[in-house]
């Protein structure tokens, strides 16, 4: 008969087409048949039933040995173990567990750790294991299903004379076997190892409802199975695996990794958690014994050489993906190259569709695609997609192989192109002064949600496209986020861009660029608190404006440089920088920026201490920004000269000056002012001890700053509030207040504010008893300080925490941390708070009875509070 004539007899199937047996004396079959027809060796008809042998064969435990170096998977383990359970059928859970991740990540190693550890289950698998490879992502050793089931057959004991051709029948065959091992207690793991689609692994699974089965690949298989994602290992367990490799292969006398961390961590880091390349480092290493990790740390450093390091005879990362690239097809192929060009760490599906010149849900498609085949993951938030570390690396060199074909050059521009004007059309929504907001966002919570998600790739792009000849597309698109990160208090990256465009301007001889980039890139190092580089800048941006005659730059420019000045208390300087300002902007007849500049110069001479003088820049520039019709700036000016008041304890004035100020925001429906003008109102309060009404203002402040999403003025708002509920004693809030604003500052990574914060929350800690978290928190405000290089600050946590180690009784350590807090007043020139330091100095001496030097040391204090005029 021909293969055909099996199927004209229209019998239903094979699962229920005869009876097979075994004599387990002799081996040799013995069929019995009813109501079926032979061909070759295939037995058809209506019922099988299938009598096993007493003695299973031997190959029912191929399973491949568990390596020894394994780790970071118990949980994954575990998941699976749960699913593989005796029982679980009648739970109605699938008994099919299906693993995919990309090439290298170690799904072959989880699965085989996995069925070791069922099999020694007692009860689980009795009847032991089959497993095979099936190389699906091969092509020369690729195994089809029927080529796989001829195998498990002959491992399950059938002779081969009885295994029929088509892939049909020994399916049928594989699997009444199975049901059959299963039906008398002798059920069986089936292990499926590398199957590239379902065509391939559906014929091979079980169906019995009791066989249970694990199955790999790198693609996620619909085959009605449990999905088990395995991802790459975190930094610890890599650590830990290359421990492993190197104590299995030389014993534990080999110590490089324990002695070695930060290399192990950087190997670690440069494997990117992926398994196979980390075994690969592990037996590089294993090679030579004496080879310190730090050389192969850095032989992996560089990007363009890592996959060609990380290979080892056979065994190679790059080989391992060049299988899977194999396995796309054409379209899926050119995206997966073209998307190593986006330059930061993700991309939006819209983004993609850009970059690859094509319809958006074309692409997600594609996406998809490569996601299922594990090049690509899904991030986070749907919609976003991103590479693992080594994939793009893959990626971007196979890119270069095949840059013709894919138009390279041209999706690159494509997509930088996309980037520049997408940015500029957020900033239309932040920056009015660009005219009306583009229509391709909706407002600007849109605009914001769009920079804030894209922000890694815009500035990447800004550093990446003067590389490839975009130094225009560069230099617009650093223009277009200077307004965002500025909000943002993004300054490490508005540092970067800014940078960027400097160097454009200096190589191009842009001579006024150069200018506004030095003066940009000062404002960024001054939101870094990096102020000596701020002066560089902002000087250097004066010098360039003067030698192009631009009298208006110039004043900018110094009016910038004061404040910078003013910050690291160079208070003469400032004042001659800003006043310098002034006179520019008056000879011009620029009367807004005469405003501004004198509203800094109010600023600089308020922190000497200077109030009057304080006082009447800020009515000068009140008066000018009102004849100039400017009614909003005039409120920032009353607004500051209302601080300036409450310095000099005239609260009732100090109190006007702000409500007035908050009417004139309220009026042109400036919350941002509105808000600051509350905030500034509660401190005139408490300073007239109207602490309620205080804390009522300072609490409508950080409200209306909480509604328009500014969260650092919200913390800075926070922070009053706390302070005003320490007032009235209601200590518990005021320390939730200040814990709020310390995590506001933490998340926006104003580090200052955070320190400011903490000193603050001290108080209210140490008023409850709780004095031990008042030290700590004062401590950790000093710790701050000092790591960000502000002395003048440092100087008031430690003058807190003398305080509060005085009220915990800790004497010596309160003289010690004043006497550090008084040195630092000294040096900085603040007379009034070296007055304060010596004052609660002379307390903690007096509680150890050193009454001379506590003599000296009030004595020295009422000096200089009879010098500053601090009568109080």
């Amino acid at each position: 008969m021909d293969g055909a004539e099996p199927v004209a007899t229209g019998l239903s199937g094979m699962a229920e087409a005869g009876a097979i047996g075994w004599d387990g004396a002799s081996g040799a079959a013995s069929n019995t048949i009813n109501g079926g027809v032979f061909f070759h060796a295939v037995i058809q008809g209506r019922d099988i039933t299938v009598q096993l042998p007493p003695q299973v064969t031997p190959a029912l435990s191929a399973l491949p040995p568990a390596s020894g170096t394994f780790t970071g998977r118990e949980e994954q383990v575990e998941r699976l173990l749960e699913g593989l359970a005796p029982g679980r059928e009648q739970r109605k859970a699938p008994l099919l567990a299906a693993v995919a991740g990309m090439a290298g990540v170690g799904k072959t190693e989880l699965v085989v750790q996995t069925a070791t550890r069922a099999l020694k289950e007692p009860g689980w698998f009795p009847g032991g294991v089959l497993f095979v490879d099936m190389f699906g992502y091969d092509s020369e050793r690729r195994l089809p299903p029927e080529h796989a089931l001829d195998g498990l057959l002959r491992a399950l004991g059938m002779p081969g004379e009885h295994i029929p051709d088509g892939l049909q029948d020994r399916t049928r065959l594989y699997r009444s076997v199975l049901a059959a091992f299963a039906e008398q207690g002798r059920r069986i793991l089936v292990v499926i190892d590398n199957a590239s689609d379902e065509e391939q692994a559906r014929p091979l699974l079980p169906t019995d409802g009791t066989t249970a089965a694990l199955l790999t690949s790198r693609h996620t298989l619909d085959v009605d199975a449990r999905l088990h994602d395995v991802d790459v290992l975190d930094v610890g367990s890599s650590i830990e695996l290359l421990n492993q490799a190197l104590h299995n292969a030389l014993g534990p006398d080999d110590t490089r990794v324990r002695d070695e961390p930060e290399h192990a961590d950087a190997i670690a880091r440069l494997c990117a958690g992926l398994p196979l390349a980390l075994r690969i480092a592990s037996a590089l290493l294993a090679d030579a014994p004496k080879r310190p990790l730090a050389s192969l740390a850095l032989a992996l450093e560089a990007e363009h050489r890592r996959l060609d390091r990380l290979r080892r005879e056979e065994r190679a990362v790059r080989a391992a993906f060049d299988l899977s690239h194999q396995h796309l097809g054409r379209q899926q192929a050119r995206l997966f190259r073209l998307l190593s060009l986006n330059p930061g760490d993700d991309l939006s599906t819209g983004t993609a569709a850009n970059l690859a010149g094509d319809d958006s849900y074309e692409v997600e498609g594609l996406l998809q695609d490569l996601a299922r085949a594990h090049l690509l993951e899904p991030a986070h938030v749907w919609g976003r997609w991103r590479f693992h570390d080594l994939v793009r690396l893959y990626a971007d060199e196979k890119g270069r192989l095949h840059a013709d074909s894919d138009e390279r050059d041209v999706a690159r521009s494509r997509l930088f192109a996309y980037y520049q004007a997408t940015a500029e059309a957020a900033d239309s929504h932040l920056d009015t002064r660009r005219g009306a907001p583009s229509s391709r966002f909706p407002d600007r919570d849109g605009a914001l949600a769009w920079l804030d998600a894209e922000r890694p790739n815009l500035v990447a792009t800004v550093t990446a496209a003067p590389r490839f000849g975009l130094q225009k597309t560069s230099f617009d698109l650093a223009d277009a986020l200077t307004r965002y990160l500025h909000d943002s208090h993004a300054f490490d990256d508005w540092v970067t861009v800014t940078t960027t465009a400097l160097a454009i301007c200096r190589e191009s001889g842009d001579r006024c660029g150069e200018a506004v980039a030095l003066n940009q890139l000062g404002l960024a190092f001054a939101g870094l608190r990096r102020f000596d580089e701020a002066i560089d800048a902002h000087d250097n941006a004066a010098i360039v404006y003067r030698d192009l005659g631009d009298r208006d730059g110039e004043a900018g420019a110094l009016t910038n440089l004061g404040s910078a000045l003013t910050e690291l208390r160079r208070f003469d300087d400032a004042v001659t920088a800003h006043t310098r300002a002034v006179t520019i902007f008056h000879e011009a007849g620029d009367g807004k920026r005469e405003g501004h500049a004198l509203s800094n110069l109010g600023i600089t001479l308020n922190k000497l201490r200077r109030f009057e003088d304080a006082l009447i820049a800020y009515t000068q520039a009140a008066t000018i920004f009102r004849k100039t019709g400017n009614r909003q700036d005039a409120a920032h000016a009353l607004n500051n000269a209302g601080g300036v008041l409450t310095e000099l304890r005239q609260f009732e004035s100090a109190g006007e000056y702000h409500m007035v100020a908050a009417t004139i925001f309220r009026t042109y429906g400036d919350r941002y002012g509105e808000a600051l003008a509350f905030n500034n109102l509660g401190r005139a309060l408490v300073g007239l001890r109207r602490f309620d009404q205080a804390i009522d203002a300072h609490a409508k402040a950080a409200a209306i700053y909480g509604e328009v999403g500014d969260r650092h003025r919200e913390g800075i708002a926070l922070n009053n509030h706390g302070l005003a509920l320490v007032e009235v004693g209601r200590f518990g809030e005021a320390i939730d207040a200040h814990t709020r604003a310390a995590a506001v500052f933490r998340e926006t990574s104003d580090r200052h504010g955070e320190s400011q914060a903490l000193n603050n929350l001290g108080r209210p800690l140490g008023e409850m008893g709780r004095l031990s978290e008042a030290v700590e928190a004062h401590t950790q405000a000093a710790a701050i300080y000092r790591e960000l290089g502000d002395h003048h600050r440092e100087g008031l946590a430690l003058h807190n925490l003398g305080a509060t180690l005085s009220k915990a009784g800790r004497f010596k350590e309160a003289v010690d941390v004043q006497t550090r807090a008084l040195a630092i007043f000294r040096e900085t020139g603040d007379r009034h708070r070296e007055g304060l330091a010596l004052h609660n100095l002379s307390n903690a001496l007096l509680a150890r009875r050193r009454f001379k030097k506590a003599i000296d040391a009030r004595t020295k204090a009422l000096a200089i509070f009879r010098e500053t005029g601090n009568h109080p």
